[in-house]
């Protein structure tokens, strides 16, 4: 991961901000067996009421680490996004490891993964315990968000009435609404 592109909002990054968040992400190189050719995202915000907001993103080949953090210290949210990218490449490692115990194929096609990063054991949180059917009814995104807000969801999905397309509104977690367009 060699490419660093790391961005302040109300925060000068400085060179020991900068070294910090270099070192911590490198720490990550060692579930690879080679260094990805990666670049890295990192965005500093600081809020009025001194809290810190911390994203990574890391797009690779075979998947996309993401997190983001906010803590009253930015260093200490740097150290936590580092847990949860950890977990993400633990998380992605067993997955694929289930996945070709199962079909019973060579684990050549994710080899960019070493051997010595542990894999996450329990996996129970990505099993889905339960399958709703509904039907879309056609509205605009206002009503939508009524109709989430009526039910108490952080998400719904509809039917746009204008494009006959199929969206997504959601909560954010600053408490305003958000809305995912499909193409």
């Amino acid at each position: 991961m060699k490419n660093y592109n790391i961005r302040g909002e109300n925060i000068e990054v400085t060179p020991a901000i900068r070294e910090h968040v270099e070192k911590k992400i490198s720490k990550l190189e060692r579930y690879f067996t080679e260094t990805p050719n990666a670049n890295v995202h990192v965005n500093l915000k600081v809020y009025n009421d001194k809290n810190a907001k911390v994203e990574v993103t890391i797009p690779m080949k075979e998947l996309v680490l993401r997190a983001e953090e906010r803590n009253q210290d930015l260093y200490a949210a740097v150290d936590l996004i580092i847990d949860k990218l950890e977990r993400q490449i633990r998380k992605h490692k067993t997955k694929v490891n289930r996945k070709f115990r199962e079909k019973g194929e060579p684990q050549d096609y994710f080899a960019i993964l070493s051997d010595n990063a542990p894999a996450e054991e329990q996996d129970d949180d990505l099993q889905v315990v339960r399958t709703k059917q509904f039907e879309l009814k056609p509205m605009d995104e206002e009503e939508a968000v009524l109709q989430m807000n009526l039910l108490g969801h952080s998400f719904f999905i509809y039917t746009d009435a204008a494009s006959d397309s199929t969206n997504i509104v959601y909560k954010r977690k600053d408490g305003k609404y958000g809305l995912i367009e499909t193409t």
